[in-house]
């Protein structure tokens, strides 16, 4: 028997609450793209809140109660600016001199213009409140919990948002039930957890690791962990021979990293707050540091200075990032006037961060030395997987009408062979403190 696709686990979780039209918003348009898509009469209206990766098509049936917010420059702007031209009816609103990248604590950032949107906008539409008097619990595999009176709203994950939608709350409470969704199963979490289910992932994973040559008793640091999804498979690994700690920033991930782990047995990693920029430790904690997929996201120079002081004399350190200095690759016979699109990756780098083949020689000036640079491909093989859709949404929301057809058709063609495939670049290096 199938597993539940996340749309059939939020339609479960809707009939649980007793909730027959609700009022949606997300940052991840794939999170409830088959709902917009099999189930409109169940929404009310819907929020994409700086959505970077937006296919439309799903959205047609509801594009004339879709509200998408975003950044005045950026890929939050492309995409919405794209998806205004093939869903006229619905309403853009871009917030003036702010970038959004997947990793921006928006609602943070802008809590009264983003509430204020979606109170004004929302307010013209009928929703339905839940019937059920629980307030918190899980259902379908999905937490859930409830605050205010009113309409249902129900707030799906952010990708990587720190605050998530809580600094909105108490004012979207007012007006609304609001639904506030967790677990495994959606936003930023389902694409991290997804990710490192992909054998090529997992393989340079173990290759970075396998160059660290961690030995029993040796302590382990984990820079940025998300949803502890990569500090899982290095327990089950090692078992009980090594300490691993693993930090973030982001507490909401931290949180479910924690619920991850016990659900598996491992509750034996230390997960704890901590910026990659200032590492809450003392000189020379660790035998191990390794970071994977954060140095695109922050002062990638000033993060590689602190795990190189946090690690031991003769300690490893490990960095994995993005890169956006070599093609993608899809293996999809599609013309040539969507293969200029489909070859660049997201462009998505913080100001300071590195996602290119600098990370070299910056770990050398970092003061690491014996570097193994090992540049890898990660391969994704599954559409109807969550860190798929998050790809496959970049190239779609750059398409035309006519060019989208013409993707499906070729794209199609390839799932029919079995031979439907990605590949992504990764930049990788090991090194040792002298």
């Amino acid at each position: 028997m199938s597993e539940p696709s996340p749309t059939e686990r939020l339609l479960q979780l809707w009939d649980h609450l007793g909730i027959d039209v609700a009022h949606v918003a997300t940052q991840m348009p794939a999170d409830i793209a088959g709902l917009a898509a099999g189930s409109p009469s169940r929404l009310a209206g819907v929020v994409l809140c700086v959505p970077n990766r937006l296919d439309p098509a799903p959205f047609g049936a509801v594009g004339d109660r879709l509200l998408m917010i975003c950044g005045e420059r950026g890929l939050t702007a492309d995409a919405t600016a794209h998806a205004k031209e093939r869903l006229p009816e619905a309403k853009r609103i871009v917030l003036a001199d702010y970038d959004a990248p997947g990793w921006a604590d928006v609602v943070a950032d802008r809590t009264d213009d983003i509430a204020g949107e979606m109170t004004g906008f929302l307010g013209t539409l009928t929703a339905t409140p839940p019937t059920s008097a629980s307030r918190e619990g899980t259902h379908a595999g999905i937490s859930y919990r409830i605050e205010g009176s009113g309409p249902a709203l129900v707030l799906l994950p952010f990708f990587l948002a720190p605050s998530q939608w809580a600094p909105a709350i108490p004012r979207l409470a007012q007006e609304f039930t609001v639904v506030t969704l967790g677990g495994k199963f959606l936003g930023g979490v389902a694409v991290l957890e997804d990710r490192a289910r992909a054998p090529t992932y997992q393989a340079m994973f173990r290759t970075l690791i396998d160059l660290m040559v961690p030995v029993p008793g040796e302590a382990i640091l984990d820079v940025g962990c998300g949803a502890g999804s990569l500090d899982r498979l290095l327990a089950r690994r090692l078992g009980l021979a090594n300490a691993i700690t693993a930090i973030d920033t982001n507490m909401f991930l931290l949180r479910e990293a924690e619920l991850l782990a016990q659900a598996e047995g491992l509750g034996l990693i230390r997960f704890t707050p901590g910026n990659a920029e200032t590492l809450p430790f003392a000189d020379a904690s660790f035998d191990c540091v390794f970071s994977v997929t954060v140095l695109e996201e922050c002062d990638a120079d000033r993060a590689l200075a602190e795990m190189v002081r946090v690690a031991r004399p003769g300690g490893r350190v490990g960095v994995i990032v993005r890169s956006l200095d070599l093609p993608q690759w899809w293996n999809v016979a599609a013309p040539d006037a969507i293969r200029s699109k489909m070859v660049v990756p997201p462009q998505s780098v913080g100001v300071k961060g590195v996602a290119d083949a600098s990370l070299y020689r910056r770990a050398r000036a970092a003061g690491l030395t014996d570097l193994t640079c090992f540049p890898s491909l990660v391969t994704l093989d599954r559409p109807d997987g969550p860190i798929w859709r998050y790809r496959e949404d970049h190239l779609l929301s750059q398409l035309t009408p006519e060019e989208t057809t013409l993707w499906r058709v070729a794209r199609d063609a390839g799932e029919e062979q079995g031979l439907l495939f990605m590949a992504h670049p990764m930049h990788c290096v090991v090194g040792r403190k002298r």
